[in-house]
């Protein structure tokens, strides 16, 4: 059984940055494409950022592109989203996903492996 946990979330001002981590355990992480979600308050959850399983493609929405980077550590099955120069509309909770194709896509429901979230608050 697959498991995602997401770590890193918190309180940051506008302008700050945070970094989140997504650690997996099963032996599939190397072979899967990851991604990030989001989910505001009233709002439909929505694609954030992903990456293939080596690392080398990467799609993110465009409201976040330039200020979030999205990046992986096969070795330690821990895949990373590195935000930066944030806003209060960036306040969500943030979903790590994991897919057992390779394959990346921006698609929520293509992915087969979900986190439990972890909130991040950005004030102004």
């Amino acid at each position: 059984q697959v498991q995602l946990v997401e770590s890193g979330g918190g309180l940051v001002q506008a302008g700050g940055s945070l970094r989140l981590s997504c650690a997996t355990s099963g032996r599939t992480f190397s072979t899967s494409a990851m991604g990030w979600f989001r989910r505001a308050p009233g709002k439909e959850r929505e694609f954030v950022a992903a990456i293939s399983r080596t690392g080398s493609t990467t799609l993110y929405a465009a409201s976040v592109k330039g200020r979030f980077t999205i990046s992986r550590d096969n070795a330690k099955n821990t895949v990373y989203l590195q935000m930066s120069s944030l806003k209060p509309e960036d306040t969500a909770v943030y979903y790590c996903a994991g897919r057992s194709s390779s394959i990346v896509t921006m698609i929520d429901r293509t992915y087969d492996y979900w986190g439990q979230g972890t909130q991040v608050t950005v004030s102004s």
